[in-house]
C-alpha cells in the first residue's frame, strides 16, 4: 500500500512539474506572439493614416468616415495587445521569482 501511495504520490508531483515548465514555455512564446501582433498593428495604423490622408486629399469623406473607425479598432487593438504583453512579461517574471 506505501508503495502504491509513493508511486502515485511521485508520478503526480512529476505532472506538477512537467506542466509548470511547459506553462513558462507557452508564455515565452505568447510574448513572441504579442510583440508580432504590436508589429502588425503598428503596420495597419499606419497604413490607415496614409488612407485617411489620400481620402481628405480627394475629399472622399465616407470613406474617410470609414478609415477613421478602422483607425480606432487598430488603436484599441494595438492597446489590448501592449497590455497583454505587459501582462504577460510581469507573469513570466513572477513565475521565475517563485521557481528559484
Amino acid at each position: 500500500m506505501k508503495t502504491k501511495l509513493f508511486i502515485l504520490l511521485a508520478a503526480g508531483l512529476f505532472a506538477g512539474v512537467a506542466t509548470q515548465a511547459q506553462g513558462r514555455w507557452e508564455d515565452r512564446r505568447d510574448i513572441g506572439h504579442d510583440r508580432a501582433d504590436i508589429r502588425h498593428d503598428r503596420n495597419d495604423l499606419r497604413y490607415d493614416r496614409r488612407e485617411m490622408s489620400r481620402d481628405r486629399r480627394d475629399r472622399d469623406f465616407y470613406d474617410l468616415r470609414h478609415d477613421r473607425r478602422e483607425f480606432a479598432r487598430d488603436r484599441r487593438d494595438l492597446r489590448y495587445d501592449r497590455h497583454d504583453l505587459y501582462r504577460d512579461r510581469y507573469d513570466l517574471a513572477r513565475d521565475r521569482r517563485n521557481c528559484y
